[in-house]
């Protein structure tokens, strides 16, 4: 009689449920798999077979078919071990059929029999409370992970024959119970270098601060050695914590990209990525043959580093136009396209030459003037064009170098932020937005993946950017001057509206314009 096991596939970062039917053929004894697995899927008659002989029972002498449905979705990874043993196991009459009723099943087997963690065990929980299913078998190890969806008891399995015991009846298996302080202990993924331990560039802990504030991309421009790479790494130190909508959307992506480290469930601290600059254009945004979440998702929520900014390939560069712009990042192949989030925040350093000395006051560049105008031409305008914030960041002389002033702590530029982001969620999240917007509501109610002024469209511009007399002028004279795009006009007025935040002011001044217009592009070049 037919077996029917359920377990879950993992198709861009959402989970599909997958049918796994076991039956017995005529013919020779082996183990046929179709379903268009792929092969570490075919790889699992090896592991199954010996697994279930280490789980002191005895393999049928008899033609097996596995069939993954629906066939049209490709299967990968040796998580389906678990759900074909079991589906054999009940074939051969060692189990009934009703021990796997309304259950996901997951897991790869050792030969002895041990399962082993899985890949995107996160959203195969999601989509299996989302299909009514009650209970979910997983690895030991991942049980902390899939307890984050609630409402669907989690099974932690530690072997084949643990689960044969359990389902059996003879030596039940205890619901894995999360603690209440389990994430409070987490370590953040990056550590970050604290402010007061950078001398000098208060100009630059200001404009880190607006970005941090408001979700704005930053480029730092200045000699080696100056501090552009550390100020970088501070960053995250003064960004706000996370919600708890924004840290399962965070956790899905590390769970499907196998980068979930060890003994951390949930992922609390924003991602801090950053690549080095021989990067590929398909590391960097995801893809391959099965497209997987690259670089830029990776930072989904967080800051994407990108140290020696014009050294990136150019179309490695280009390629992050359109997600700086939509939030997400789309792969196109034949076979289908997947989006993957891809709200991050950008925070780039570069020299203003090859030497690196271009501009310095002490020390001359060796550049020939036209090697300096291609070098900082590797930047295309539309990809400066996206970019709120860019700073000169200077050397910083010996007295401040050596003296025993500190400055003030990320804890305290934290607070500010998180004062300034408060004001822009309740903006969102005002009832009378809320009623006058006609895009769809995201979880926490506010306009969807609205969660800080660098995420406004022209609509929430419109309606929350407005600018005073005075303000009009200067920007009318700004946007002559300075030969400002219709985007440049639409960023400056979202900067101007995170200044004003910071500052406690609920309409935008003149000052606050002031300010965010200082940060637009000054040529480089005289």
């Amino acid at each position: 009689m037919l077996a029917r096991v359920y377990s879950c596939a993992v198709i861009g970062l959402e989970g599909v449920i997958v049918e796994v039917e076991v039956d017995f053929s005529n013919g020779l004894p082996a183990v046929i798999i179709v379903g268009l697995p792929d092969a570490a899927v075919q790889e699992s008659r090896e592991r199954v077979q010996t697994a279930v002989k280490n789980a002191g029972l005895h393999f049928p002498r008899h033609r097996v078919v596995v069939n993954l449905a629906p066939a049209s979705v490709r299967k990968e990874g040796p998580a389906y071990d678990l759900p074909i043993a079991l589906g054999v196991m009940i074939l051969a009459g060692f189990l009934p059929h009703e021990a796997v009723e309304s259950t996901i099943v997951v897991g790869e087997l050792s030969l002895d029999g041990a399962v082993r963690h899985a890949r995107g065990v996160l959203p195969m929980a999601a989509i299996a409370r989302a299909n009514g299913f009650k209970r979910m078998f997983v690895p030991e190890v991942d049980a902390p992970e899939a307890a984050l969806i609630p409402d669907l008891e989690i099974i932690p399995v530690k072997s084949l024959a643990d689960l044969y015991h359990h389902l059996s009846g003879r030596r039940l298996i205890e619901p894995y119970q999360p603690s209440s302080d389990e994430s409070d202990e987490l370590e953040p993924l990056f550590l970050p270098t604290d402010f007061s331990e950078i001398k000098g560039q208060e100009h630059v802990k200001r404009a880190l601060e607006v970005a941090a504030a408001g979700g704005h991309n930053v480029l730092m421009a200045g000699a080696p050695g100056s501090g552009k790479t550390l100020l970088a790494r501070a960053m995250p130190g003064i960004l706000p914590e996370m919600s708890i909508d924004e840290s399962l959307d965070v956790t899905r992506i590390y769970s499907i990209a196998d980068q979930l480290p060890a003994g951390t469930p949930l992922i609390r601290h924003r991602p801090f990525r950053a690549p080095h600059h021989t990067i590929s254009h398909a590391g960097l945004v995801g893809g391959g043959n099965i497209p997987k979440p690259g670089e830029i998702s990776l930072a989904h929520r967080g800051v994407l580093f990108l140290d020696e900014f014009p050294e990136f390939g150019t179309r490695v560069l280009e390629v992050m136009r359109q997600p700086m712009e939509d939030k997400v990042v789309t792969i196109s192949r034949a076979k289908g396209s997947l989006t993957f989030s891809a709200n991050f925040q950008l925070i780039a350093a570069m020299n203003p030459c090859p030497c690196g000395y271009y501009g310095d006051s002490l020390k001359p560049c060796t550049c020939a003037h036209s090697l300096v105008t291609k070098y900082q031409k590797r930047i295309s305008g539309p990809l400066l064009d996206r970019i709120d914030i860019h700073i000169e960041v200077p050397r910083v002389n010996y007295e401040k170098l050596s003296g025993d002033r500190v400055g003030e702590s990320s804890e305290a530029i934290r607070q500010r932020v998180q004062t300034a982001r408060n004001i822009q969620q309740a903006r969102f999240t005002n009832p009378e937005y809320r009623a006058s917007t006609s895009y769809p509501k995201g979880n926490n109610g506010s306009s969807t993946d609205i969660v800080c002024n660098a995420d406004m469209r022209v609509g929430e511009i419109r309606q929350f950017c407005r600018l005073q007399d005075d303000g009009q002028s200067l920007m009318r004279a700004a946007m002559t001057q300075l030969n400002l795009s219709a985007r440049a006009y639409h960023r400056i007025l979202k900067l101007a509206r995170t200044i004003a935040d910071l500052a406690g002011c609920d309409e935008i001044q003149s000052v606050h314009l002031a300010e965010a217009l200082q940060y637009r592009p000054k040529m480089m070049l005289s």
